[in-house]
Formats: structure tokens, sequence, C-alpha cells
């Protein structure tokens, strides 16, 4: 005889039967179950939370990071994430979080950098450092580089963390200071740091440079590899004299000299297999006849007339060799002194897989004056890359072509230095990505003036991010 207690054990068994909960896949009820997620309230707080960390002066010289991490600690605090913050120096200090995965796949490092270059107010359209909003856009020092992007990486753990979302990894939260002179940030807590994250698997940071032309999308850049500074000062040493009676020779004239032969040189073309990539997929959005040029680069390069003029635009020279740039210069304090020295300083930036001993001889047979001393002013670090064969690679790819299914996905290189280059010697496979689209006006912004990110970008990229670093940490 059935009891009642059993005939109510089966009809309620029954009626979760009938109602699809019991005999489901466990992932369709963790769905089923889960709330949505109220995406215009991250949105508000990401915007909101953007324009405070703009108005934290960290401009490197002298960098005051220290503010920075503890605008992100008393954030993480709130949150209860798990935070700690490293002052290093007095003032310059590194901070890092962490979302506790169950441990079956290695981490993902988010990186950013808290220093921002120095701005001058009176060049601006408001005041660098008030994230002023005008016209769609929050003005700010870093806007572009690279606290914005430094912020989508706070919110993502925020939502991760909120939203209780399956970790089968951590994800780390990692923002250094410095990058933006001596990297002593990164170079720090990689030499007494490292055992908190050099186990990572994967690390996402600055890069891209994704365009947005006539209002939509054009190309979603993923940054595989980076050009490596090599810092040259040239100084030439001569007689001293008073200036109303040149000297022929004078250190400032063969200075000058010097320069001009560096200026005529063109150094050599190298295709990479990453630009080559690059050049081919952007293909498409190229009037014909760069369309045909373009889808056929190796081959179109062999036209010198062709590779000269490539070269030679600022947006992709830089991709096809290595580049030097006259930046700084020094000589006399007095209009009417010859001085005994002179110098000036090259910003030269090397493909990956370029030994900065031979483009310094090369360099030296260029300028053909033994007098003049050459000097590396950065520690250089060696140019590297990582493969576009991952998981994550592929994670990037589809999330941007669901949000923007007409854009090209393409990988990139950068022109300007990352971290990812420390990183990737710890083993870690580093892209520079994030979903903020810019036109090249914007862009202009970057270490120039009237830097600025539209609200669009924030708040449209939150969701983006969120997506890439859920499905690669889940």
């Amino acid at each position: 005889m059935i009891s009642n207690s059993q005939k109510k054990l089966a009809a309620v068994v029954g009626s979760l039967f009938l109602s699809g909960i019991l005999f489901t896949d466990p992932s369709v009820q963790a769905q089923t179950a889960a709330k949505p997620i109220d995406w215009a309230a991250y949105q508000d707080q990401a915007v909101d939370l953007t324009r405070k960390y703009l108005r934290i002066n960290t401009s490197n010289p002298p960098g005051n990071e220290i503010a920075a991490a503890k605008f992100f600690k008393a954030i993480c605090d709130k949150e209860g994430i798990q935070s700690e913050i490293f002052e290093y120096q007095p003032g310059r200090a590194n901070i890092i979080a962490r979302l506790k995965g169950n441990g079956s796949k290695r981490p993902i490092i988010l990186l950013s950098h808290t220093d921002v270059v120095t701005a001058d107010p009176k060049a601006w359209r408001v005041d660098p450092f008030s994230a002023d909003i005008v016209e769609g856009s929050i003005y700010g020092r870093g806007a572009l580089d690279m606290k914005s992007q430094g912020l989508l990486q706070l919110m993502t753990v925020i939502i991760l963390a909120r939203e209780r979302a399956p970790l089968s990894r951590d994800v780390i939260f990692l923002a250094t200071a410095d990058e933006e002179v001596k990297d002593e940030g990164s170079l720090w807590m990689i030499a007494n740091k490292a055992d908190l994250f050099k186990n990572a698997e994967y690390l996402l940071t600055e890069g891209g440079d994704s365009l947005l032309a006539e209002g939509k999308v054009k190309f979603v850049g993923i940054d595989v590899a980076e050009k490596a500074p090599f810092w040259l000062r040239l100084k030439a040493t001569g007689q001293p004299g008073h200036g109303s009676r040149p000297i022929a020779d004078s250190a400032p004239n063969r200075l000058v000299r010097a320069m001009a032969r560096i200026l005529a040189y063109e150094p050599p073309i190298k295709l990479l297999p990453a630009v080559e990539k690059f050049f081919k997929d952007v293909a498409p959005l190229q009037p014909e006849p760069m369309r045909s040029k373009f889808a056929n680069i190796r081959e179109s390069l062999k036209n010198s007339g062709f590779a000269q003029e490539l070269a030679g635009q600022r947006e992709y020279g830089y991709l096809l060799r290595n580049t030097i740039s006259l930046t700084m210069m020094g000589g006399s304090k007095q209009t009417n002194v010859i001085p005994n020295e002179a110098t000036c300083d090259l910003d030269v930036r090397l493909l990956p897989g370029e030994k900065p001993e031979e483009f310094l001889a090369t360099l030296k047979r260029v300028i053909d004056d033994p007098r003049i001393q050459i000097e590396n002013t950065n520690t250089f670090k060696p140019p590297n890359s990582s493969s576009d064969n991952t998981e994550l690679f592929q994670i990037i790819t589809s999330v941007a072509k669901t949000y923007h299914p007409e854009a090209v996905i393409t990988t990139k290189m950068l022109s300007g230095y990352t971290e990812s280059q420390l990183y990737r010697q710890l083993g870690i496979i580093s892209y520079g990505w994030a979903p903020i689209y810019t036109t090249t006006e914007e862009n202009a912004g970057v270490h120039g003036n009237n830097e600025r990110i539209t609200v669009k970008n924030i708040r449209e990229g939150i969701r983006e991010f969120y997506e890439v670093v859920s499905q690669i940490a889940r």
C-alpha cells in the first residue's frame, strides 16, 4: 500500500517533470534560474567611475599612482573583492585583485597602467583632469591611454563577482605604475611578486587600435605584437666660442649634418606574417587600386615605387620597417655662445626579431662620423609576439563579430610599446584588445591634446568586454 507521504512525493516529482525542471540539462537550468544582468545600472556605474578615475592626476613624471591604487582598492573593498597594494617607492604603487576560479584552468590577467603622460591645459578644450562630458565624449588625459580600459577591466571583475559567474580560472586585475617612462611598476611586480600571476595562461591589455569611420566599426584589431623602443642619444663635441665668429666644425653643425643623414636614410622594408595578414584582411575596405595591392601585399611591395609610397604613410609605414623619429635636441643655453656639446634624442622602434646591436651598427654607417657618440638611453626589451591560434583569440573574434558583423577582425602590430612584451617572457599569451572604437581624429588625442572617449564606448564596451572574459574564464 502506498502511504499518503509517498503519494505527495510522487505528485511533486510529476509536477517537476511536467514543468521541465527535472531531466533538463544543468546548463539550461542555470540559465533559467539566473536573473538577467541589469546592464543599464552597470553602464551608469562605469561612466561615473571612469570620470572619477580620470580626475585623479597621475601624470608621469612624477606619477603619484598610489592615488589610483587607493581608488581601485576602495572599490574592491566595497565589492568584497580580494586586493592588495604594493607601494614599491613613495607615491609609486601597483594593485592586484583576484577572483578565484575552481583551478581547472590557468588564470587570465586583465592588465592596465595607471600613469598618464603630461598635458598642457592651455592647449586643451577643457581642463585635462576635469572629465567633462562635451558633445558625448569624456575629456581627460588617459581617456584612451589607458584609464578607460582599466575601468572596463575592473567593471568586468565587479560584474563577475556580483553575478556569481562560474569560473574555471582565476581572473586577475593588475594595475601598474610607470608604464609611460621606465616601466618600473611591472618590472618590480615581475621581480618581486611573480608568484601571484606567473602561472597565468592569458593576458589582455591595451592595443588593437580598432577603427571607427562613417559611424561604423571598420576593423577590430587584436594586437599580437608590438615594436620595441630602442631610444638613442647622439652627442657631438667640438670647439666652443662666441656666436659672432662661426666655427664650421662646431658641435651643433656636426650634429645637424648627422641628423640630415638620418632623415635621408630609409630603413629596409620587412613584411612580418601578422602584418601581411592585416593588409590582406583590410584589403576589402580599400578603394581600388589599393584593394588589389593590399590583397597581394607581398608581391605589391616588390614594386619600389609602391613600397616607398606605402612606407611613407603614417598609418602604415611603421608596420613595414624600423622607424626613427627625431624628438629632443639640446645645445647652448645662450644665443651668442657656440657650445662644446650638442645632443639629440632619437625614438627608434624596432620590429619583432630585430637585434639592437645590428641596428646600431647600421646607424653608425649612416651617420659616418666616428666623433659622434651614440648612447642607448632606455632598457631595451626584445620585441616578441603571441600566436593567434588560441582559444582567447577565437573568443575575441567571435564576440566582436557578434557585436560588429560587418567589421573585419584582424591581427595588429602596435607602433608603440606595451607591457605585453614583459609578460610574454613569462610564457603568458598576451594580446592588446579592448572594445573601444575610435576615429582617426580621436586617436590623435593619445599623448596629444583633447584626449577623449565617447560615453557610448564606455557603455557598450562593458558588455562586449564582459562577454569575452566570462567566456574564456568559465
